[in-house]
């Protein structure tokens, strides 16, 4: 198996673009979603994306394989929500294990399936670790400030169920994303670690923040630079941003961040800003044009897309990567 530290040295490596702008092609039924296996659960579940790597693998195989075939190096594992917290909307707590573990095992059989048919491109999976729905640093109820949703404990035990299951289903990366609440990132790398420590292993993370509108900060109020000091303490092979706003709008808060460490950097935004429905117009020329200034001003080692991109999107991503010189990293 390829190193991917030692492959982050030498090239700018691709990661995928969105799972649920692809699956929201297959038109799943209630049906689709609950398969044999859910066929009788209490609860409606349609929407629910990650179950659908245990409930129709091939769609979620098919996916994977789209992305590689654009050209991307990294996939992530279809489990944004599979967490207990995230999964307590559908009283799926007890599944989480499974999601995770199926959704790993299946993005590895395809990178293998890839890395098999041209080992000069190894091919990695990334185990996708998602914010959870509830915020660790502030108060969901305007009245009462002072009151938490979740602890810092239940967050941790809920992201080390999710690293362990995913580590155990093939994963080669693990990937904090989207965070937006740096105390839940800072539960989820502190699981991490201790995973680590317990399986005697060093599996490489990737952390990636999110700014959530044009004042440059986080959720929970933290610029580019203070986010970044504040998870520096962890040994990662990146830290970066994705989703919320497009490419553009990234470059200044990807800046504080290239300027400031000697991790590698990644980057995945949106395809634009969503339309009045919901939907994202930006074209994979456009995007690739506007990644193109991250690549020239060097401030990346790893580029992607988030929500409404498609292998289109990575295909012309890719294709521009190809032609710059990776960021130095340490």
């Amino acid at each position: 198996m390829a190193n991917i530290r030692e492959v982050l040295k030498e090239k700018i490596l691709v990661l995928d673009g969105a799972m649920g702008t692809m699956l929201q092609a297959y038109n799943f039924s209630e049906e689709d979603f609950r398969g044999e296996q859910f066929k009788d659960w209490k609860l409606s579940v349609k929407g629910n994306n990650d179950m659908l790597s245990i409930t129709q693998p091939d769609a979620i195989k098919a996916v994977h394989r789209k992305y590689f075939e654009a050209g991307a190096d990294i996939v992530e594992t279809n489990t944004f929500s599979s967490t207990t917290i995230a999964m307590a909307d559908y009283e799926m707590e007890a599944e989480v294990y499974q999601l995770n573990f199926e959704s790993a095992k299946i993005a590895k059989e395809v990178a293998d399936e890839f890395t098999a048919a041209n080992p000069d491109k190894p091919r990695f999976v990334a185990g996708s670790i998602g914010p959870t729905n509830k915020t660790g640093s502030m108060s969901p109820d305007v009245n009462d400030p002072g009151f938490r949703a979740i602890t810092f404990d239940e967050l941790r035990v809920a992201y080390k169920q999710q690293a362990e299951a995913l580590l155990d289903g093939g994963a080669d990366i693990l990937l904090v994303e989207t965070v937006f609440d740096t105390l839940n990132a800072k539960a989820a790398l502190f699981a991490i670690e201790e995973v680590k420590e317990e399986r005697g292993i060093d599996i490489p993370v990737m952390l990636s923040g999110t700014i959530t509108d044009a004042s440059g900060r986080t959720l929970s109020g933290q610029t580019a630079e203070a986010f970044l000091i504040s998870v520096s303490h962890v040994p990662l092979l990146s830290v970066g941003l994705n989703c919320a706003l497009g490419a553009s709008a990234l470059v200044p808060h990807l800046e504080a961040i290239s300027s400031n460490t000697n991790f590698g950097v990644s980057a995945h935004p949106n395809a634009g800003l969503p339309n009045a429905f919901g939907e994202y117009d930006e074209t994979p020329e456009e995007m690739a044009a506007q990644i193109k200034e991250y690549l020239e001003k060097n401030l990346v080692n790893i580029v992607g897309g988030c929500c409404g991109t498609t292998p289109g999107h990575i295909k012309a991503i890719a294709e521009v990567a190809s032609q710059y010189k990776p960021r130095k990293v340490a």
